[in-house]
């Protein structure tokens, strides 16, 4: 009975624990102490990893309800400390799964600002991710916050903010 007790209680724990394991590489896990409220949290997903000093793809999500109003341009800034590299020229947004034609992307080194503008709006209600190829993750790890701010086509010409994902780069 006690050897029965000790495989089921082994076995439980390596049932429960993987899939634990796998999810929390690839989208954030449930985050306390953030500073950033759980409804303002953004999913993501770091293709390669998120291993410090290499190269990565970050895909980041906004969902379709957090897509109130359409969106004529998207602006992610990222903290001060965050000494990664992008290649603006491997940035696309995707609409549905599919990429939507972009007018413009700048990345704006110094102040730490990726301002993407799409050369339609996209539709409110339509899920979205922005797709940064090419990040050279930087050297050290640590936990960054990048938030998204939208502007709407026709809107008061004001940035407003949709949330924030939290990378954690190991």
């Amino acid at each position: 009975m006690r050897r029965l007790l000790s495989a089921l209680a082994v076995t439980s724990f390596v049932v429960t624990g993987l899939p634990a394991l796998t999810w929390a590489q690839s989208l954030p896990g449930f985050t306390l102490f953030s500073g950033v409220k759980a409804e303002n949290q953004l999913p993501f997903r770091l293709d390669f990893g998120g291993q410090a000093n290499g190269w990565d793809r970050y895909i980041l999500r906004i969902p379709a309800k957090r897509m109130k109003l359409a969106v004529g341009q998207f602006a992610i800034n990222y903290p001060e400390y965050y000494k990664g590299t992008f290649d603006q020229n491997k940035i696309e947004v995707r609409v549905k799964g599919k990429a939507v034609p972009l007018s413009e992307v700048k990345w704006d080194k110094e102040g730490k600002l990726i301002n993407i503008f799409p050369q339609e709006p996209v539709p409110a209600g339509s899920p979205v991710e922005v797709v940064l190829s090419n990040v050279k993750n930087p050297s050290f790890g640590g936990v960054y916050y990048f938030n998204c701010q939208v502007l709407s086509p026709g809107d008061v010409p004001l940035l407003r903010y949709m949330g924030t994902w939290i990378l954690s780069i190991n």
